[in-house]
């Protein structure tokens, strides 16, 4: 009788053990929801420290940039300045001229580059092009030779297959038993070979159509020789362009001088020699503008050049201090060098952003 108040009792503690469970499980998705959130805080934090370091990388530039705009500004007010004036224009129009001429003469180097580069990838192209057919060739004729043997014997296996099923037909009496029997077993093997012919028929036709299907191997780019060929003639041909400037002395140095500088220089002299020294320019430009038979110096001072040339390893660019010198030009019959820097070493004309690395 004691037990019976107790069970109403232990029954409310199950229901509200059950509603605890319960109650924990529907909290279940509040949670992910929370952690979700913390996730997505956490995502947007690290994102907005990124823009940050953005923004302060673009305003380090912006500043970078107004500063280089104001450095621009004062080189225009002071050129403003000095082409106001007769003794200080003079200069000025001088040194932009030098400047000019050694461009147009970096601007010849860029476009013979280009112009041999364009040559000789085309040539190594079609070399790899070549190479590639070639193996491609060679591979090509076992693999047909193995499929002219497999669909011989083909035609072999199938023409000895019909000829025994033709007889095997023909022995339709009972007394031809026995060599029925024997012909099924020769049938037997015939199928046997035939199939395995049709199987290497297959397997050759296969090999054969990879052989044909695959790709022509990408271009690996210009070779070693042909980058130091390309930058020996370009040498070459900056040498060609200081001596066409040979009977105006001084006037490369003097072109090199300015294109160093990014503001005017004083040191033309005065007005009447800033004249001379302008129509001295205005020659040497249409010197270099002249292209005619200039294909036959560039040649001859590249084979003056190649007995000198050392190069460190892989390097495509030669080593400056081995080029030319008097006694070299005079022992390859190149004439004299009078007039020619070392060009590479002096980085006449900016060679140096012209030769491939």
């Amino acid at each position: 009788m004691g037990a019976a108040p107790a069970a109403p009792f232990m029954k409310a503690f199950r229901q509200l053990g059950f509603l605890k469970l319960t109650l924990a499980r529907e909290a279940a998705p509040e949670d992910h929801r929370v952690l979700a959130l913390f996730r997505n805080r956490a995502e947007l934090k690290k994102a907005y420290g990124d823009l940050r370091e953005e923004i302060d990388r673009l305003k380090d530039r912006i500043k970078q940039q107004e500063g280089v705009t104001l450095r621009v500004q004062e080189i225009l007010g002071t050129l403003e300045t000095r082409l106001g004036a007769t003794e200080t224009a003079y200069p000025a129009l001088v040194f932009y001229q030098l400047r000019r001429l050694w461009q147009c003469g970096h601007e010849h180097l860029e476009s013979f580059c280009a112009e041999l580069i364009a040559q000789r990838d085309e040539r190594e192209r079609r070399a790899h092009l070549a190479e590639h057919n070639r193996r491609q060739f060679a591979r090509k004729q076992p693999a047909e030779q193995q499929l002219r043997m497999a669909r011989q014997l083909a035609e072999h296996e199938h023409e000895r297959l019909q000829e025994l099923e033709r007889r095997h037909a023909q022995l339709d009496r009972w007394r031809h038993f026995f060599k029925r029997r024997g012909l099924e077993h020769a049938l037997a093997h015939a199928r046997a070979g035939t199939e395995a012919a049709e199987a290497s028929l297959g397997a050759a036709r296969q090999a054969l159509s990879q052989i044909a299907a695959e790709p022509i191997p990408e271009f690996p780019g210009m070779s070693l020789e042909g980058r130091r060929a390309i930058n020996l003639a370009v040498i070459a041909y900056a040498e060609v362009l200081c001596l066409k400037l040979a009977p105006m002395p001084l006037l490369v140095m003097r072109a090199c001088e300015a294109a160093s500088h990014r503001e005017v220089i004083d040191v033309y002299g005065s007005r009447s020699e800033c004249e001379a020294l302008m129509s001295q320019i205005e020659r040497a430009q249409a010197r270099l503008r002249a292209h005619a038979s200039l294909s036959q110096e560039i040649k001859l001072r590249t084979e003056r050049l190649r007995p000198l040339t050392r190069y460190h390893e892989q390097d495509a660019i030669p080593m400056a201090e081995f080029l030319a010198s008097d006694t070299d030009a005079e022992v390859t019959g190149a004439g004299p060098m009078a007039g020619v820097p070392n060009v590479l070493a002096e980085n006449t004309w900016d060679i140096h952003s012209v030769l491939l690395r």
